[in-house]
């Protein structure tokens, strides 16, 4: 790979949002057919340098190469223009339209003759597009048909189809089963054999020495490292990420979990969802939820905070001193065009509790906002801050400072780190584990198993939409998790 010729060079770019030095002099180089991957924090810098390569935003400063000649790239098309692709963490396809109809979407008027659509062209120019990826869809499936999976595939496929030599992929793994992830690498494996070079961001120290050639870490809007993956270790490169020496992946755990229930559930069933589930959660305690995707974990967890209905059962505790904290943060969590601030009070407002006569008290909902960005150190630090443009682990944190704000007896986090840098997780679980000491409940639902395993008092395990097993911090093992979620009793 170090003899590959190289494909691009960004050199020297810098780029400030409202005062925020984003990215400082930074540099980097692709060469043909690699995997190169981009790590740091939350607001390292990752994202922005590719949003920079992809068009989305200007640069401030610095100069990009392609193949050794100077190129401009100011927007999308100039990105597309230039073989350049990028495919985010948020898909964009359209589910009522066809994997076909998606992969050439904007471009459908040149299979049309005479204003009617050819549809053998179509789905044969689809077909020729979908087979290097060795992909068994029929291109006239409807995208609403597909898993996460394969829509990400039909997202590379249309990006293959502007015959892009440069893919970034953001985070592409990050709602993806251990099958599913097996899946894409191998496409990633086919697309470097015919020379396609890829970055690729990732918070998965684990998966990127399966698939990374070179990594470059990222800290504060700056470069610090870059080198071949087989040279370091996740160890030696979380030390760079964070800038210190993390001698712990989780926070110790200072609580003891009372006997008092803060929560009981008696045989709760959701009709294709999950049946007869029975548990209590305690005082103090942190309740790991774990199984495999579809299991149930979280149609149970949307349940028990009243967002889905439910066909038998009840529940017996606070649900109106309850937060969630769902899984998709950014579509289920936030409201991305308003502010830091504004989302930290939401929950308050329809409370009354920030208001008198109908308007809102401004002077306490900044005091409140200032607090909680201080207290859970999000960045940027402006309470005016549109949340659409923090990262990943900035707006998990505004998530919870939403809920913090009403001092909650039960919070559920629905997959807590998702696509947050191991600065941001350990933040996180220090949070859970202090708001447990406290006597609040958490139930945690997680794909993580290590991070179920770290931060649960307790282990419930859901299989098939029903409750598998129960284990204990104590007994808890790895092996014992799995068996559950994936053998009948």
């Amino acid at each position: 790979m170090a003899d590959s010729p190289i494909v691009l060079e960004m050199k020297g770019i810098s780029k400030k949002f409202s005062g925020v030095q984003a990215l400082k002099n930074v540099s980097l180089e692709l060469r043909r057919g690699e995997v190169h991957a981009l790590i740091g924090e939350n607001g390292a810098g990752k994202s922005t340098s590719m949003k920079i390569l992809s068009g989305a935003y200007p640069k401030d400063s610095g100069t990009i190469f392609l193949k050794g000649r100077c190129v401009e790239i100011r927007s999308p098309q100039d990105a597309l223009h230039h073989k350049i692709s990028i495919i985010h963490q948020e898909l964009n396809l359209v589910p009522a339209l066809s994997i076909a109809e998606n992969i050439f979407l904007g471009r459908l008027r040149s299979f049309s003759r005479w204003g009617i659509l050819d549809w053998t062209h179509l789905w044969r120019e689809a077909r020729q597009i979908l087979e290097p990826l060795k992909l068994a869809l029929d291109p006239r499936t409807p995208v609403s048909q597909l898993g996460i999976a394969h829509r990400q595939m039909v997202e590379i496929a249309k990006a293959l189809s502007f015959r892009s030599e440069i893919l970034i992929l953001d985070e592409p793994t990050a709602t993806l089963s251990e099958k599913e992830v097996q899946t894409l690498f191998q496409i990633i494996r086919e697309l470097k054999k015919h020379g396609v070079s890829m970055f690729y961001i990732s918070h998965r120290l684990e998966e990127l020495a399966l698939i990374a050639d070179r990594v470059t870490v990222l800290r504060d809007g700056g470069k610090i490292k870059t080198i071949p993956f087989r040279f370091t270790t996740p160890q030696k490169l979380i030390q760079m990420m964070v800038g210190r020496k993390m001698t712990q992946r989780f926070p110790r755990s200072e609580n003891n979990p009372t006997k008092i229930p803060l929560l009981q559930v008696y045989h709760l069933s959701r009709k294709g969802y999950f049946r007869d589930v029975s548990f209590e959660l305690y005082a103090g305690e942190i309740l790991g939820i774990a199984g495999l995707v579809g299991s149930g974990r979280t149609s149970l967890v949307r349940a028990l905070f009243g967002l889905d209905a439910v066909n038998g059962g009840s529940i017996k505790g606070p649900q109106k001193e309850m937060g969630f904290l769902p899984e998709d943060r950014r579509k289920q969590g936030l409201f991305l065009n308003l502010s830091i601030q504004e989302n930290i009070t939401s929950a308050l407002l329809p409370r009354g509790r920030l208001t008198r006569w109908g308007c809102l008290n401004q002077p306490q909902a900044r005091k409140l906002g200032r607090r909680f960005i201080q207290d859970l150190h999000i960045r940027p630090p402006k309470p005016g801050q549109k949340t659409r443009d923090l990262s990943g682990g900035n707006q998990q944190k505004v998530v919870l400072a939403k809920w913090l704000v009403l001092n909650p007896k039960v919070l559920i986090f629905d997959e807590p780190t998702r696509g947050i840098d191991v600065g941001a997780k350990f933040e996180i679980y220090q949070w859970m584990r202090r708001l447990a000491k406290d006597g609040a409940g958490i139930i945690m639902v997680s794909s993580d198993l290590p991070e179920i395993l770290g931060m649960s008092d307790r282990i419930l395990v859901m299989r098939r939409g029903r409750l598998a097993g129960e284990v204990s911090r104590k007994n808890a093992t790895q092996e014992k998790v799995m068996k559950l979620g994936f053998l009948p009793a």
